[in-house]
């Protein structure tokens, strides 16, 4: 069969984009506003992981703001309020539904295929093979899957005693899901923090294993910080992925989200609250931990990441004159109830019965062809969103060590980025010069 031909019992769409939550919507949303053809295949729901993935509290820290589509911006009046995951996935759902987008939900990838010796005018250069039976065939492929869809959990939880629950935060909901006695949260990220002030609010002793992570005000001189990393991009810079062993580890967002909407979450203010500080995890003997001994000099290279942040914008306000408002004193890390804690968690001395790895995910690939993975079955990409094969795209991963295209608000960018490019091909495709300048 010649590569670009369809096969018997397929259907074809000019664009397939796999994954329906705010990034695939996204490039949909986009390639709609050009008249474009586009088909969205998803595993489960539209906004999945936000519905059913996270647990119950998850505050969304860029706030209601950035809940932003193509064509669809953020109409409420709480624009700094920040939403919940499920209020994320019904807005999502609307977006989808007001726009007439076509969205195929129940229905897994299995495998996409590249016919060898497709060629720039072939019709047919993606495959896109459903779990479910059947094929759709495509000149254009985007994975909207992100980089998030792999929880890890390290090896050493293997080496717990297995009289201790253990859970990776991908399947924690709430505190009474737990088991009675004290919990410890492995992990500072977004979800380490945000699950360890909720237990700890919720009167479960807590203890909190810290790791590297960048701490940010949620608010300075009257705006929110991601009002301010979107108006001066240098500050992504203070964002990159950090090497790990096994690949590149995807980079994290800021912990802005309270719950009570004032102040700041930090392992400042978690101790302060109550919640024990405990060195990073090394290593694992039924029920002693090895930790590093190193509470105090992660909070203070947390503390300096946020005091590096505020610089940066005040640095930026002066220069360029900006009419803001002074914040006297500027905020910070508070460090007075942080101390180191030692090499050695006993957590049966301590009452400890449960452990939250709230160790991150990695990206998830596996579908596509092996040519165009690397080593570490990460995708090989040219700026960001383009692949390593003609038509083919990736809708929110960093690109270098920006994390800027990951944020919600930045599917409308990457969606319109996508969107031109597939519109440029179509229009040098076709013989029409003309239409190239409205591109």
């Amino acid at each position: 069969m010649a590569a670009g031909k369809h096969v018997e019992n397929s259907e074809y769409a000019e664009t397939v984009v796999i994954g329906a939550g705010q990034q695939g919507c996204g490039v949909a949303g986009a390639l709609q506003e050009r008249g474009r053809d586009a088909l969205v295949l998803e595993r489960a729901e539209i906004g999945q992981a936000w519905a059913h993935e996270r647990w119950d509290s998850l505050l969304i820290g860029s706030g209601n703001r950035s809940v932003r589509f193509p064509g669809w911006e953020y109409e409420g009046d709480d624009p700094y309020g920040c939403p919940s995951g499920p209020e994320l996935a019904r807005l999502l759902r609307r977006y989808v539904t007001e726009r007439g987008l076509r969205v195929r939900q129940h229905t897994p990838v299995r495998q996409v295929e590249c016919p060898p010796g497709a060629s720039a005018r072939d019709d047919v250069r993606f495959r896109t093979h459903l779990a479910t039976g059947g094929v759709v065939e495509s000149r254009n492929l985007v994975a909207a899957v992100g980089g998030y869809a792999a929880p890890r959990t390290p090896t050493l939880a293997a080496d717990v005693a297995r009289a201790v629950h253990q859970l990776h935060s991908h399947g924690y909901r709430n505190p009474a899901s737990l088991p009675d006695g004290a919990v410890l949260v492995v992990g500072a990220g977004i979800s380490g923090q945000q699950i360890a002030d909720e237990l700890a609010d919720a009167g479960r002793r807590t203890f909190l294993a810290v790791g590297r992570h960048r701490a940010w005000p949620r608010r300075y001189r009257g705006r929110s910080i991601q009002e301010w990393l979107g108006a001066l991009p240098s500050l992504y810079e203070e964002f990159g992925a950090v090497g790990g062993d096994g690949g590149p580890v995807l980079p994290g967002l800021p912990v802005t989200a309270v719950r009570d909407k004032r102040g700041d979450l930090n392992l400042g203010t978690l101790a302060a609250k109550g919640v024990t500080l405990v060195g990073s995890v090394r290593a694992a003997d039924g029920h002693e931990l090895h930790l590093k001994d190193n509470v105090v000099a992660v909070a203070e290279e947390s503390a300096r990441s946020f005091r590096r942040a505020v610089d940066i914008i005040d640095t930026r306000v002066r220069r360029q004159g900006f009419a803001v408002p002074q914040e006297r004193p500027a905020p910070e890390v508070p460090l007075a109830h942080v101390a180191d804690f030692g090499e050695r968690l006993d957590l049966a001395r301590h009452g400890i019965t449960t452990i939250v790895w709230c160790t991150g995910f990695g990206p998830d690939y596996r579908i596509l062809p092996n040519h165009v993975l690397d080593e570490h079955g990460a995708p090989v990409r040219e700026k960001g969103l383009l692949g390593a094969l003609p038509g083919l795209y990736y809708a929110g991963l960093p690109d270098g060590n920006s994390i800027a295209p990951v944020g919600i608000e930045a599917n409308v960018e990457n969606g319109r980025s996508i969107a031109r490019l597939i519109h440029v091909d179509h229009v040098l495709r076709s013989g029409a010069p003309a239409a190239l300048l409205a591109a």
